[in-house]
């Protein structure tokens, strides 16, 4: 029997990053992962793959329609799928053998196999049983269904977005239910590689929570990519065959059933906490309604011992408020003072172009009743934009109208993902749009948009 000062449950992003915190900090600090590779959902199956799928089919869509703009005459490329995913798989090998690098690196010990919690200070993985003075509980999501829905990745026509990822073909039609991040990601993926994909929605509006305004032209500028969209639609139910399925569904504003023939169905409904076999209702550990478990303001389960990160507890789904939880936990375990934001928290769509925002949208400022003012500028009058044929977009800033505060920004345009980061240092000390705005930013770069935003929350921008 091993004993730790610390044994992590789950090697994601949650729970690797706040491994190699506690062993920076001088904890010895084991790791619990029944996968064959560490980096959980997100390097395996979620983030990094879709987004190594995301820039290949990207690449295709700019050699199809813009390379002989730009005097790059020639053939137009073929789509080699074998080919593409292998390209995935050694994204995938690449990032996962650099954790497993770096846990060697801090002297972190992998625990291989699924974990479960005994008793308080105990972890049993397999036939052993390792002792440790705090438990931390980082064992992810996995994704949900709609209820009567049977997802077989296996088979190849019902899957979910682990499926997604390595379907045996290009499929000629694919329904995607959930306009959410997942859905348009890996729609926006199949759609430029040939696919004729409908996405069906619950809501009226695609991106559920965001902005307003970006949600409108996102979905413009996904329509004119050949994405269709059906919103208001309640999934009545999924029936697949061998290689084909047909969706049913009722309109909300009127009623009526309606079907879609299809090659594949995406479900990409949402996720939930994977807490399965860990043993937290014998040990008592307390849980929300919505099956996350409940922690206080340190992150500390009602069993002394034993704390919870991440997709596993309430908050956003999010790998990188994984990461700020696991090393904020870990500055607790050591002695010291953790903490995260969770008013500056980016969520990032890496469609093309990218959305990305973080802190309030105007209508939540409208219904708290808060006097704001919006400064916002266009990529269409950003010179970089308009020399990589990518003008489609805009940054909003939203700032407070008496202190002139930056409450929140949202882009859509290229390279959002990157430009939001600048906004979020800016609101992590409390900063206004004037001091974006008086800031240098280099030219010709996209984030001069973001500058010309924050010039707009005051006299104005000056290339609009």
């Amino acid at each position: 029997m091993a004993s730790y000062d610390v044994i992590i449950i789950g090697a994601g992003p949650g729970g690797y990053v706040s491994a190699i915190r506690c062993a920076q900090l001088g904890l010895k600090t084991a790791v619990v992962e029944g996968r064959e590779t560490l980096g959980g959902t997100c390097l395996n199956v979620g983030c990094i793959p879709s987004k190594a799928l995301l820039h290949a089919s990207h690449m295709l869509h700019e050699a199809e329609h813009n390379f002989t703009k730009m005097g790059l005459k020639g053939k137009s490329p073929s789509v080699d799928w074998p080919q593409m995913k292998s390209y995935k798989e050694e994204t995938i090998s690449q990032n996962t053998g650099g954790i497993e690098f770096l846990f060697k690196k801090n002297k972190i010990d992998w625990l291989k196999g699924w974990g479960s919690i005994p008793a308080a200070g105990q972890v049993k993985v397999g036939d052993d049983v390792h002792e440790a003075k705090n438990i931390i509980i980082a064992s992810g999501s996995v994704p949900t269904s709609l209820p009567g829905v049977e997802v077989d990745n296996d088979g190849g026509v019902v899957v979910d977005s682990t499926g997604a990822l390595d379907l045996p073909k290009v499929p000629k039609k694919m329904v995607v239910i959930g306009a959410g991040v997942i859905g348009l990601e890996l729609g926006s993926v199949y759609a430029r590689l040939g696919a004729e994909v409908t996405v069906v929605e619950f809501l009226d509006t695609i991106t559920p929570g965001m902005d307003a305004e970006v949600q409108r032209n996102l979905q413009k500028i996904l329509l004119k990519q050949g994405l269709k969209f059906t919103l208001g639609a309640a999934v009545q139910s999924v029936d697949a065959a061998k290689s084909k399925a047909k969706v049913t569904y009722k309109l909300r504003k009127d009623d009526s059933e309606h079907t879609i023939d299809t090659d594949v169905v995406l479900v990409a409904t949402g996720r939930k906490p994977f807490t399965d076999g860990l043993g937290l209702a014998d040990l008592g550990v307390e849980m929300t309604e919505r099956g996350q478990i409940k922690t206080d303001a340190h992150w500390a389960t009602s069993v002394k011992g034993i704390y919870a990160i991440g997709d596993a507890v309430v908050g956003p789904m999010l790998a990188h408020k994984a990461e700020d939880e696991g090393m904020a936990v870990a500055e607790v375990l050591a002695g010291k003072h953790g903490h995260v934001n969770y008013d500056v928290i980016p969520g990032v769509i890496y469609t093309t172009p990218e959305v990305a925002s973080v802190g309030k949208t105007e209508q939540q400022l409208k219904e708290e009743g808060r006097a704001y003012k919006v400064g916002k500028f266009s990529f269409m009058a950003n010179a970089r934009a308009k020399a990589v044929q990518q003008g489609d977009g805009f940054v909003k800033m939203l700032v407070d109208k008496d202190t002139d505060r930056v409450l929140g920004c949202h882009i859509i345009g290229p390279g959002a993902g990157d430009l939001i980061h600048e906004v979020c240092v800016t609101m992590e000390y409390g900063g206004s749009a004037q001091d974006i705005a008086l800031t240098c930013h280099a030219h010709p770069t996209f984030s001069e948009a973001v500058r010309e935003a924050a010039l707009a929350c005051g006299d104005g921008a000056i290339h609009a």
